[in-house]
């Protein structure tokens, strides 16, 4: 059975349940006489939709029939459908949905924030699932540096490691973990092909990165995982971490990844680039970061 054929089933059930939830009362209609169904009947969603009463039958179906984003949306709003209702309308449709520019979570309430500032001296940060950083605890600056990149409002990871030249990225290896990131972000693309703020972004990127463009054409595709990364600072040399990330519960698409060393002589440096920070910057210096 193929993806579209597992999905129009999921379909149907779907806008039936939705259907029935959704009285006549919630849009403005008389209840009627007799009336069998415990919500809106198929001919009063396709009326107050604006689309044929067999067309959206067959939706209710799972007729293999096409939609467009404007009737979805029209439906969507006459089953009262909220974000994430309309979200996995638009999935099962198997339509691209525009989450907007509110769609990716854009930042961290203060109880994420003081989980990761709780792992200093190891790096943490939480990113989405374009590689937008969220936050970051003050370790962090001592693996990567973070740039504000005025056209996306917000720093990026992937920005940061191609906008550079070999010799100044700080992530050692780059031929080996560019292209695992680039893969990353393509499982992540599968849920958002499209969109245009994700369309957009892969843009620009490729526009500015001639690397990054040719990776994102070999099609790879990884999710993410725990692997070791070494990572070169001017005052201590290589640091070999360990990586590994978190899924936050209420955030969907977005991770905290944290970074612990993975031998005695990392460990060692990561305490010398704190006392080195400390010293630089004393915690009564040290304003809060915003990275929005």
């Amino acid at each position: 059975m193929t993806t579209t054929q597992r999905r129009r089933p999921e379909l149907a059930a779907f806008l039936r349940s939705r259907r029935a939830r959704v009285t006549p009362a919630d849009v403005g209609m008389p209840p009627g006489l007799r009336r069998r169904t415990p919500g809106l009947r198929r001919e009063e969603v396709a009326q107050l939709s604006g689309v044929g009463v067999t067309w959206y039958t067959w939706l209710e179906q799972g007729r293999p029939i096409n939609a467009s984003p404007q009737v979805l949306d029209a439906v969507a709003r006459t089953l009262r459908l909220d974000r994430p209702e309309r979200e996995h309308l638009y999935h099962l449709a198997e339509v691209p949905y525009d989450h907007g520019p509110e769609g990716l979570a854009r930042r961290v309430g203060p109880e994420i924030q003081t989980i990761i500032d709780a792992l200093d001296p190891y790096p943490a940060a939480v990113y989405n699932s374009r590689y937008d950083v969220l936050a970051t605890n003050p370790a962090y600056s001592d693996l990567y540096q973070l740039p504000a990149i005025r056209d996306l409002g917000v720093p990026n990871v992937l920005w940061t490691l191609f906008a550079v030249s070999e010799e100044a990225c700080p992530v050692r290896h780059r031929d080996r973990e560019l292209p695992l990131m680039v893969a990353t972000l393509r499982s992540a693309y599968g849920r958002h092909a499209g969109e245009p703020a994700w369309e957009d972004f892969i843009r620009r990127l490729s526009a500015a990165s001639e690397y990054f463009a040719a990776l994102w054409a070999s099609g790879e595709v990884v999710p993410p995982g725990s692997r070791v990364k070494a990572f070169r600072h001017e005052a201590v040399g290589e640091l070999r971490m360990t990586s590994v990330s978190l899924s936050i519960n209420g955030m969907p698409e977005c991770r905290i990844v944290t970074y612990t060393p993975e031998d005695a002589d990392t460990r060692k440096k990561v305490a010398l680039l704190r006392e080195r920070r400390q010293r630089l910057w004393p915690p009564s210096d040290m304003a809060p970061v915003d990275v929005m």
